[in-house]
């Protein structure tokens, strides 16, 4: 496995300095991110990012994310020369030897919470949703949240959601095979393997289809095209929001078949339906058994990378909700001492 640490940049108050510094850490998982959706990602840019990574001895495991434009979900009648530009960010990537690339297909908007500091008992906080008390808020009140693309004003993000309740989930099916069949062929040329990221929260949203939230739409993601470029990248917490989801069964049975190109770990616990808030990555503080977790991923010989996603915010830090640096440190080192007693338990010693 490549133990990874997700960076944004130079906006990022975290710095590589930093993140050098947590014990067994190798890869950056980062992004062109001053830089709008459906615009090339230059050769030039890429490499300046790749060489600061690797001045602090780390590589760059994964691209999360190439943003896949509205146009692209919508199936707008310009979707094709967006999807021209994807085929070269992937063709500029892969000449800086990146080999994974995520991206999402959720409209409108990225992963969604009602409360971005919700109190924990020990005194930290942390990302939580509601139904009940999304069902409360008006969506002016919602648009400012860090999952919305921020250049959309409210009335085109009114617009926007009423284009897609039009095109409800099978049209967004359509639109992501019809974006699958043209890229996945010119990922497996250029040797990256590409990774979906489920929906967070994996159900409906403010009546926006939302389609990758089982294991059910993930076989048939994977079945749009058979190629070890079209994989997945389960989030354990997006996926574990939903109780019906079992996490150490998607892994065991996409790990098993090559489908599991790049995973997020990340602790939940749940209060009732579609209610939930997210904890510290051990697995009595949350829903989700990590232990169980990383077994499988030992067992199934899963050699990709790995990240600690969200954490809490601890030790009064202030920053981005979900990526602060100290909880996100105990998390990785929490996984990392997972891993290291199951391979030596199961007497293969190797790092």
């Amino acid at each position: 496995m490549k133990f990874s640490w997700r960076w944004f940049g130079d906006e990022d108050n975290i710095s590589l300095e930093k993140i050098n510094q947590i014990p067994g850490l190798t890869g950056i998982v980062t992004a062109i991110y001053d830089q709008p959706a459906g615009t090339v990602w230059s050769i030039k840019k890429i490499s300046k990012l790749v060489q600061r990574i690797n001045n602090y001895n780390l590589e760059l495991t994964a691209i999360e994310s190439v943003p896949v434009p509205e146009e692209i979900k919508l199936g707008s009648p310009d979707r094709d020369s967006y999807i021209e530009v994807w085929k070269e960010n992937l063709q500029n990537l892969s000449s800086l030897g990146i080999e994974v690339v995520c991206y999402n297909f959720m409209p409108a908007f990225d992963w969604f919470r009602t409360d971005l500091q919700k109190p924990l008992m020990d005194g930290s906080n942390s990302l939580f949703f509601s139904q009940k008390e999304l069902n409360k808020k008006p969506l002016e009140d919602l648009v400012d949240l860090p999952g919305w693309d921020s250049n959309y004003s409210f009335n085109e993000v009114s617009s926007l959601i009423n284009k897609y309740k039009e095109l409800g989930e099978e049209g967004l099916w359509d639109n992501l095979e019809y974006f699958l069949k043209r890229v996945v062929p010119v990922a497996e040329n250029y040797g990256i393997k590409l990774g979906i990221h489920p929906d967070d929260p994996p159900w409906e949203i403010l009546g926006l289809p939302r389609i990758i939230k089982d294991k059910e739409a993930l076989s048939r993601v994977v079945n749009i095209i058979d190629s070890e470029s079209n994989g997945l990248a389960i989030c354990t917490g997006s996926l574990g929001a939903n109780e019906k989801n079992s996490i150490p069964e998607i892994l065991k049975y996409f790990s098993k078949k090559g489908k599991l190109n790049f995973v997020h770990l990340r602790n939940i616990k749940h209060f009732g339906d579609k209610e939930f808030q997210e904890t510290a990555h051990y697995s009595s503080s949350g829903s989700l058994d990590m232990f169980e977790i990383m077994k499988i991923l030992v067992e199934t010989d899963y050699s990709g990378p790995i990240r600690p996603d969200h954490g809490r915010m601890i030790w009064d830090e202030k920053g981005r909700p979900g990526y602060g640096l100290y909880d996100r440190a105990l998390g990785h080192s929490y996984i990392l001492g997972l891993y290291e007693a199951l391979i030596k338990g199961s007497g293969n010693f190797y790092g």
